[in-house]
């Protein structure tokens, strides 16, 4: 079982954004002290949600920072970037950090951020696809040309090649965040593993695996690839010596995070949009995901793992929104909840 930290340097009300990234530095960096295995890195937009716009660039920080960690991006969102600059930038970490990043891959939302980087609605809506096959497609081919509806250019080569130096033949992992059937499909029938969001339970995620099986045979995906996609699990974990202090954490700090950081975002559109009570989605985590004593935790990832057949996790880890319990938090899942699951 691989169990890493999903990072979304989120701001708690009263925090500066500084506050938020340091933490989030802070957290991988003793992430890989504590032997974890990978920091997954969310990216987002002019909210307080997480602060952190570009999870390439701190993933680079990252890998500059450690010597065994693997870090991922959670999600690189695609719509809103060029698939071959993005590549260019994956291959490159994937390169020079020895093959230790992870490039995941998602649609985002329909925000603003599609009107202030110019891609427009049709990039979110539409044009996922062609936008994540010219992106495979460059960390995989030694040259790349298109001619789709979003993207035409003649072909150039690829440069750094991300095969190049490494016995990983075909560069960085890609990993794609998937939220519907749809999305399933798609990563599917290109082999690509996924990444399953925390807002949902083990029976909903063993649906979506059983879904991807299926569907990957039937567009004829190795029987190997499909057996061993490393599929990813994002949950939420906090650790105390009683399971109701572990929540009662969560539930002093997560509501205010969610009420500011939800409330900010703003659609491209004017479309109306829901947001979830915070504080009933904070007691739904809780009743989701390893919070509470180490040996429950273990118990609940075993769990997990046993019913949906995923052994990779992204756990948030700085539900909390202080930096030292955050910290704390950390240790305490690599010294008495890692060893459980040995």
């Amino acid at each position: 079982m691989r169990v890493g930290s999903f990072v979304l340097a989120a701001q708690f009300p009263g925090q500066g954004e500084g506050e938020a990234l340091h933490r989030a530095v802070r957290s991988a960096e003793v992430a890989e002290e504590a032997g974890l295995d990978t920091v997954w890195l969310a990216e987002h937009h002019f909210v307080p949600y997480g602060t952190c716009p570009s999870a390439v660039t701190l993933a680079a920080l990252l890998l500059g920072r450690t010597r065994r960690l693997r870090v991922g991006t959670a999600v690189s969102v695609l719509p809103t970037v060029h698939p071959v600059a993005l590549g260019e930038q994956a291959a490159l970490l994937h390169l020079t950090s020895g093959g230790r990043f992870s490039l995941g891959l998602g649609r985002g939302g329909p925000w603003v951020d599609l009107e202030v980087f110019g891609a427009g609605l049709e990039a979110y809506e539409s044009g996922f696809p062609e936008s994540l096959d010219l992106l495979v497609r460059w960390l995989r081919e030694p040259s790349v040309a298109a001619d789709g509806e979003r993207f035409r250019f003649r072909e150039v080569p690829v440069v750094p090649r991300p095969s190049e130096g490494l016995d990983e033949a075909e560069g960085p992992e890609v990993v794609v965040a998937c939220t519907s059937p749809a999305s399933v499909r798609l990563a599917a029938e290109r082999g690509l593993p996924m990444l399953l969001g925390m807002h949902i339970g083990d029976e909903e995620k063993a649906e979506m695996v059983a879904l991807w099986r299926s569907h990957a045979r039937a567009c004829g995906r190795p029987a190997r690839e499909i057996h061993g996609a490393g599929h990813v699990s994002a949950g939420v974990c906090q650790i105390a010596d009683r399971r109701t202090d572990a929540a009662e954490t969560l539930l002093k700090a997560m509501p205010g995070w969610l009420r500011q950081g939800l409330e900010a975002h703003v659609t491209v559109d004017g479309r109306e949009r829901r947001m979830r009570d915070p504080l009933a989605y904070t007691e739904l985590l809780c009743g989701l995901h390893p919070v509470g004593t180490p040996r429950l935790c273990a118990d609940r990832l075993a769990a997990t793992s046993e019913r949906t057949g995923i052994s990779r996790f992204a756990l948030l880890v700085e539900g909390s929104g202080d930096l030292a319990a955050t910290e704390e938090n950390v240790r305490r899942l690599g010294a008495e909840v890692l060893p459980r699951l040995a």
